[in-house]
């Protein structure tokens, strides 16, 4: 790194989140996001920024770092495009990745039950739709893990006894890591084990994931390793959308989320179920109070460690 890396850096946290970078008048200048925030924001004074150089001049002018820390490299991904589908900095070149905005939809309906891709969610008293998801890619890769391990397609009324036998061989379990015991599990019992694990349930994303990883592991042991690597990849998008994410829902809910920490205020805008909407002013407790009260209960935490984090950073750069 080159000598006067910013104070800042080092207090910055090596987990996810969004960084943005501000000239001496305040004016936001780049926004991006990170799987850690502390080394990703440090490459910008590297000795060489690679394919970024053209940001050379805008890291010059750089005044000021604030951050968001993030529970999920999902969530930032998230973040980062909504900030920037709001406002786009001047050295910003696009709204926020070219990940896909889609959607997993469970139909539950007895000919043809199964989890399908969506880009938008649909109505029906037999569908549900979980999301939105970032990434096409990782969304089917998911759909295909949750498929191979909970074979709800091949409880479907319209499907031969062979096609049956085939779709529930797909995902067989080696002994002793069958989720629900799918053999004998009811369609509703498998929908429910679905529903289970895209709601984020912790025993049923872990129970997916060990499905997955004994078929994986049959599979390498196999000399089957394009299939394993398959697995591997159903793997990886399965963390992706079971992972913790807030700022993005389905909800169209409008509110503010307050925190306040060592004499700042930060303010995070949730405006249609998206978190798009992101300030930080000095401000003294008493004038924060009401504001913080009126953050709703699930929000308090991430608004209270995200102002915290603002007075860490502010320590060192006032």
């Amino acid at each position: 790194m080159r000598i006067g890396v910013p104070p800042a850096v080092r207090a910055l946290p090596a987990e996810p989140g969004v960084y943005r970078f501000l000239d001496s008048r305040g004016t936001v200048l780049y926004l991006g996001r990170a799987t850690a925030l502390r080394a990703r924001v440090a490459s910008y004074w590297a000795a060489d920024l690679g394919d970024r150089r053209h940001l050379a001049p805008m890291v010059s002018r750089v005044a000021r770092i604030e951050a968001v820390r993030c529970e999920s490299v999902h969530e930032a991904a998230w973040l980062e495009r909504n900030l920037l589908e709001r406002s786009l900095p001047r050295w910003n070149r696009t709204a926020g990745g070219q990940e896909t905005e889609v959607y997993l939809e469970l139909d539950e309906r007895s000919a043809a039950p199964g989890l399908t891709v969506r880009h938008q969610p649909r109505s029906g008293s037999w569908r549900r739709p979980f999301g939105p998801y970032l990434g096409g890619l990782r969304a089917r890769q998911a759909a295909a893990g949750l498929n191979r391990v909970l074979p709800l397609a091949a409880t479907g009324t319209g499907l031969t006894g062979t096609r049956r036998e085939l779709a529930r061989a797909r995902g067989r379990h080696p002994a002793g890591h069958d989720p629900v015991g799918q053999d004998s599990a009811s369609r509703e019992q498998i929908a429910a084990e679905v529903e289970a694990v895209l709601d984020r349930d912790p025993a049923a994303v872990a129970r997916a994931r060990a499905g997955l990883e004994a078929l994986r592991d049959q599979a390498s042991a196999g000399l089957a390793y394009e299939l394993a690597g398959r697995i591997q990849a159903e793997l990886a998008a399965l963390d992706w959308v079971t992972s913790p994410q807030r700022v993005t829902s389905q909800g169209a809910a409008d509110f503010d989320a307050c925190g306040w920490s060592r004499g700042l205020l930060v303010t995070f805008g949730v405006r249609g179920g998206r978190l798009s909407l992101w300030s930080q002013r000095a401000c003294p407790q008493a004038g924060a109070s009401a504001a913080v009260a009126a953050t709703p209960p699930g929000w308090a935490g991430f608004a209270g460690r995200n102002a915290e984090l603002a007075a860490a950073l502010a320590a060192v750069q006032d």
